[in-house]
């Protein structure tokens, strides 16, 4: 089978600090991911400083927080965009970003990013994706809170501007997810509702949903990774940590070798193996 492309989210990792992040690069880079991907926003161009209720979140690890409070806290700089490329290419891995806007699309052309990302609670910012899709490259839409409505007229949009190379994300939008709300079997139904690549953003923690996502076709894995959970930061309780995270490569990596191939034993076979002849030969005389 394809080897699984698996993504090492930086997210807020970084907790505003650049060499946290660039450190954070290079530790993905020795954990086997395959590429790295960051966020590009601000605060201003995500929300409105409110304490307003309307402003505030309710029932998630963010409980109570201002989203405007919550963003500036989150966001990686723009200004860092160009090393953090730079470095992830130094050592050998894809690197790409989220945008929430056009102007963020405009500053990652700039520095030729080769992937658009688009994230669950945007599939329906249809001006967005048709934006990003009309630059050419290859799109990753995250579904977590999408209805399939939502999700046809994503794909749609990409193909109205002639872009074809879509992968969709299974995800669910919760932080942590549990393990009970994976619900995996809708990889193998997107892929055929949708005849597109699916893979998964994985919020669970550990590694038994990545892992076992291959077995049902994902081919794409996306994962919070952080340097270590004590950093602190919006997206730390839910991230993996090196160990955890080349542990689920190593994992997914074994997964991909025991799908293997279609192969039935043959005459042949059989004749070239003298001791599973016989001993097919004492099973047909036994039975």
């Amino acid at each position: 089978m394809n080897k699984t492309f698996i993504i090492a989210e930086l997210s807020a990792n970084h907790n505003h600090d650049k060499q946290v992040a660039l450190d954070t690069i290079r530790a993905a880079k020795r954990c086997g991911a395959d590429a790295v991907k960051i966020q590009t926003y601000t605060a201003d161009t995500m929300t409105i400083d409110s304490n307003q209720e309307w402003f505030k979140i309710h029932g998630t690890i963010w409980n109570g927080e201002n989203l405007y409070h919550l963003y500036q806290k989150a966001y990686t700089p723009w200004e860092w965009h160009e090393e953090i490329f730079h470095v992830a290419k130094e050592e050998g891995l894809v690197c790409f970003s989220t945008p929430f806007d056009k102007s963020a699309v405009d500053f990652l052309e700039t520095l030729d990013n080769p992937i658009y990302k688009i994230a669950s609670f945007e599939i329906t910012d249809i001006e967005l994706i048709k934006y990003a899709a009309s630059k050419g490259k290859p799109m990753i839409i995250s579904t977590g809170i999408a209805t399939v409505n939502d999700v046809e007229l994503a794909l749609q949009t990409c193909r109205s501007v002639g872009n074809e190379q879509v992968t969709l994300l299974k995800c669910t939008s919760a932080y942590p997810a549990q393990i009970s709300d994976a619900n995996l079997s809708v990889i193998a139904d997107m892929r055929k509702r949708f005849q597109v690549p699916v893979g998964l953003s994985d919020h669970t923690m550990g590694t038994t949903v990545s892992v076992a996502s291959v077995a049902v076709g994902a081919t794409v894995i996306e994962k919070h990774f952080i340097m270590d959970r004590k950093i602190g930061g919006p997206d730390a309780s839910f991230s993996m940590e090196p160990d955890e995270f080349a542990l689920m490569v190593k994992q997914v990596r074994e997964v991909e070798d025991a799908i293997g191939h279609v192969i039935y034993p043959t005459d042949t076979t059989m004749t070239s193996n003298p001791q599973l002849s016989s001993s097919a030969s004492f099973l047909r005389l036994n039975v």
